[in-house]
């Protein structure tokens, strides 16, 4: 349970799994994108892209809504 709480550890994860690969844009940014167009054609292989590049983003407002809720 620590590590998911752990401020350097998800910011870590964020930069690295959350936006690999990084050229020519972030994974998670480019299946966001086919997300908001309608997300015509997606697989169910892209779906699970989205929900492991997307996991560290989560983890992250996870921590931004509890630190916010404890002052």
């Amino acid at each position: 349970m620590d590590v998911i709480n752990n401020w350097k550890i998800v910011i870590l994860l964020c930069l690295t799994i959350g936006l690999a690969p990084f050229v020519p844009e972030p994974h998670i940014w480019g299946k966001l994108k086919w997300m908001m167009g309608g997300a015509t054609g997606m697989q169910p292989m892209d779906w699970f892209d989205v929900l492991l590049h997307g996991f560290p983003f989560i983890l992250l407002l996870r921590l931004v809504f509890l630190k916010l809720k404890t002052k």
